[in-house]
């Protein structure tokens, strides 16, 4: 497994609006990843935290302004062959109680609210469904996953910890 520093790594972010027993997930319309359900979330731009590019992200993708944001983890992915700037990325993650504006399609996104027991994992990446149950559960996940260049779920590793 490669051994890359976060320093060398692509920084990006991932967050879930929450609200009562749901999830909002968007489905990606255009490029990597188009046809799964998500969160929102991408690139670090120059210069900015990982928590200012998921607010940043979710405004651009369903127009709605995150206002405070819970860190939920980081999950470090790794592609063996690399075959792209996505074979070799930590993704920061996060979930969001509390925002303002309402949801909407935007060219990359359609959002969808989702009961928790009704979450689409069949459509998502394969990595959901290791980890995405305990951050709903309030846990914290530290996660590693290893795709192949068909970006097929290879081996996985999640521990967790108790939210602060």
């Amino acid at each position: 497994m490669t051994t890359d520093t976060a320093a060398k790594r692509s920084q990006l972010t991932l967050l879930f609006l929450l609200r009562d027993s749901q999830i909002l997930l968007a489905m990606k319309k255009i490029g990597h990843g188009s046809g799964k359900w998500n969160g929102t979330g991408g690139k670090c731009e120059p210069g900015e935290t990982p928590k200012q590019a998921a607010v940043r992200e979710c405004q651009e993708e369903v127009g709605v302004t995150a206002r405070t944001i819970t860190p939920a983890g980081i999950l470090r992915f790794y592609q063996e062959p690399p075959v792209d700037m996505y074979s070799n990325i930590d993704v920061h993650v996060y979930t969001c109680r509390e925002w303002e504006g309402d949801p909407r399609e935007s060219e990359e996104m359609k959002p969808k609210w989702f009961d928790i027991d009704t979450i689409p994992y069949e459509n998502m990446w394969q990595d959901d469904q290791h980890w995405l149950p305990h951050v709903l559960a309030g846990k914290i996940v530290d996660g590693t996953f290893v795709f192949d260049d068909a970006y097929e779920l290879i081996r996985h590793d999640v521990t967790t910890k108790e939210a602060l």
